[in-house]
């Protein structure tokens, strides 16, 4: 029989052969935490490479992303669909084993960081997941949601600062069922992390509430194994073992240097770890005893065949909550969402009164929401003010866990990360709020959201100018811009009820994130007819038109509408011909087919005035070179909203002296 240590050897070869042949990656971590991961996968994750999406798998998340050839080549052993030719290409275009992935369920890669700390939040999100959905749909003798969070990260990911957001977080919900993993080498991409990283690790994570195993060898299989077990014991705290190991443990010369982290080691050294490992096989070449030692899809097979018999049995006394478990875990929305969503925007087309934005998407929130038993809440310390809680909606608390919305802290990036997390488990969809100002905080975790095209809902309030005394430091300029930048994010910047409504509805339906961006101050109530409701979930419309061929248009979004439609009904009024065009969603509008967009803008109309309280930059591909962007390229003030709003020349006087100067000129 094959040891542990020729199992934890595989790891090792594959990943120094992969980084060698593509002569770019990182072969330390996988080297020296190669034994930690054999440990793991042979005797206590619960997975079925036959099936990787099994709903009750346990989840496991590569936080230190950088080091995936470990990730790649457990796959590969244990039986997933990937393959050594997979293997082989590593790094290289079009494969499948990149150098940071990211998501591939199909390949069993439920999340996989490359930059550093988030997959520690998503494996917070994971582990929030699961208690939310065991509390939800458990039943004595039926413990159909039942599987635990496993990660592994390093140095780095406790340097960034995401992991104490989501770490303290993880400590005060009490998550037991989240292991993790620390791999403490010491080591980063400029050497000796003990020159810049001296924090007591142990210390810190006990202060957040965690179980801390510390001084775990980490290339002692069986000191992980008794981690293990004392970690799976602990059920009221998420629990931290840290593992002390050697970078590129087996190179003779590299181990334990900050050459062994991100290059490859380079043929001699190859062979000298060879030699070192005693592994004799040439290179991407596994023995079949070893192989057959990781395979583990009868294993898994069982697994979930197990499972499936506790399913059926569940489905035969709880038919009602197993047919919801599993259409929540398939992502499907229920039958009746569409039909309320219509009732919810003929309602709200109907409304008359002023209203922010803010205010109209908790509106939808209190109607919606009960027929989305998936929705989960939260706000970054801004509840009241984003107006994320929604009627009926109850708070997750240490005491009381059968919520459905959470208060996340004044933790922006943790927030946003852990969501991704939540997304990615499956079975609920998750939103969380903050200003518009504050996503600069939670960036990078919007953008890996948007390149895993993760189901989440980014509720931003306070979107311009408009909320006034604050001031510069809270009033976003270049967040539209920049946001509307991003692949795959679909952002709605609505102009009133109506506009929230579909925003909402398009944001639920929608595979991919999307980010709502609203008003602090009220703003009216736009008519319209049956068509051009319609036309709002096409992310642009004609909102006011005029006899004729149009003289000019106006571009406008969300509060910048109301002041716009006074500027062109007047000059219309005075024998102008100006058309008004709503474009809450540029990227919906774009996505729309040719001839609608051309009805929509004309192209032979070139004049054309933009009006929107952020950046310019976007703008002009929508004017032109012979239209204006009427925006703001410089910093906020503080006052009211409204005498701000005049002092930046968004009025209707202006932008009528604006369309006057285009008319003329």
């Amino acid at each position: 029989m094959s040891t542990r240590r020729e199992l934890a050897n595989a790891i090792r070869a594959l990943a120094m052969d992969a980084v060698q042949r593509a002569n770019s990656g990182h072969p330390g971590m996988p080297m020296g935490m190669a034994d930690i991961a054999q440990v793991l996968w042979s005797d206590f994750l619960k997975y079925n490479p036959g099936n990787p999406a099994w709903a009750n798998r346990d989840r496991f998340v590569l936080s230190n992303g950088h080091g995936s050839m470990l990730l790649y080549s457990v796959l590969h052993l244990t039986g997933y669909p990937l393959t050594i030719e997979d293997l082989e290409a590593f790094r290289q275009l079009g494969s499948r084993t990149p150098g940071h992935p990211e998501y591939d369920l199909a390949v069993g890669i439920e999340t996989t960081t490359g930059p550093l700390g988030q997959g520690l939040a998503n494996a917070v999100g994971m582990a929030l997941a699961e208690k939310l959905l065991a509390l939800r749909f458990n039943r004595p003798g039926f413990a159909l949601v039942d599987h635990r969070t496993y990660a592994f990260c390093g140095d780095g990911c406790l340097m960034e600062g995401v992991s104490h957001e989501a770490c303290s977080l993880a400590g005060t919900l009490g998550l037991g069922k989240l292991i993790v993993f620390y791999d403490d080498n010491g080591i980063s991409i400029d050497g000796k992390v003990a020159g810049w990283f001296t924090d007591d690790t142990p210390g810190r994570f006990a202060a957040y509430g965690w179980h801390v195993i510390p001084g775990v060898d980490g290339l002692d299989a069986e000191a992980v194994t008794a981690a293990i077990r004392a970690a799976r014991a602990e059920a009221s705290r998420p629990s931290l073992i840290c593992c002390k190991t050697i970078i590129g443990y087996g190179a003779p010369h590299r181990q334990g240097t900050k050459e062994a982290h991100g290059e490859a080691l380079g043929p001699e050294e190859v062979a000298a770890a060879r030699t070192a490992l005693g592994w004799p096989y040439p290179p991407f070449v596994v023995p079949d005893e070893i192989r057959a030692a990781w395979d583990h899809r009868a294993q898994g097979a069982a697994l979930e065949a197990e499972w499936r018999e506790l399913l059926q049995r569940y489905a035969k006394d709880y038919p009602d909550e197993a047919r919801e478990f599993e259409r929540r875990m398939q992502g499907e929305l229920p039958t009746t969402f569409r039909d309320k969503a219509a009732q919810l925007l003929e309602t709200l087309a109907r409304q008359s009164a002023p209203q922010a934005t803010r205010a109209s998407s908790q509106a939808v929130l209190n109607v919606l929401a009960p027929e989305l038993p998936e929705l989960f809440g939260g706000s970054a310390d801004l509840t009241q003010s984003n107006s994320t809680f929604f009627k009926g909606a109850r708070t997750i608390t240490p005491q009381d866990e059968t919520g459905d919305y959470l208060h996340y802290g004044v933790r922006e990036f943790g927030m946003t990360a852990v969501m991704n997390g939540i997304a990615l488990h499956g079975g609920l969809l998750p939103y969380g709020g903050t200003f518009l100002v504050f996503s600069d905080y939670a960036r990078n975790a919007v953008r890996l959201a948007s390149l895993m095209q993760l189901r989440v809902v980014l509720v931003y309030s306070h979107d311009s100018i408009g909320l006034g005394e604050d001031g510069p430091t809270h009033q976003p300029i270049e967040h539209l811009a920049s946001l509307r930048a991003m692949p795959h994010l679909s952002l709605w910047r609505p102009c009133d009820a109506a506009e929230t409504a579909v925003a909402w509805t398009l944001a639920v339906e929608r595979r991919g994130p999307t980010a709502l961006v609203l008003t602090r101050q009220g703003l009216p109530q736009q008519p319209r007819s049956k068509a051009q409701l319609e036309g709002i979930a096409r992310g642009g419309y004609v909102l006011i038109d005029c006899a004729g061929t149009p003289q000019a248009l106006v571009i406008a979004t969300g509060s910048e509408i109301g002041i716009a439609a006074q500027a062109v009904n007047a000059l219309n009024a005075a024998g102008r011909r100006i058309r008004l065009v709503s474009l809450p969603s540029t990227d919906t509008f774009d996505a729309q087919d040719e001839a609608y967009r051309e009805a929509v803008l004309p192209r032979a109309v070139t004049r054309r005035l933009a009006v929107e309280a952020g950046a310019t930059q976007s703008w002009w591909r929508y004017v032109g070179a012979a239209g204006k962007v009427l925006g703001i390229d410089r910093f906020g003030a503080s006052g009211k909203g409204s005498d701000v709003f005049t002092h930046f020349g968004f009025t209707a006087d202006n932008i009528a002296l604006e369309l006057r100067a285009l008319l003329e000129g």
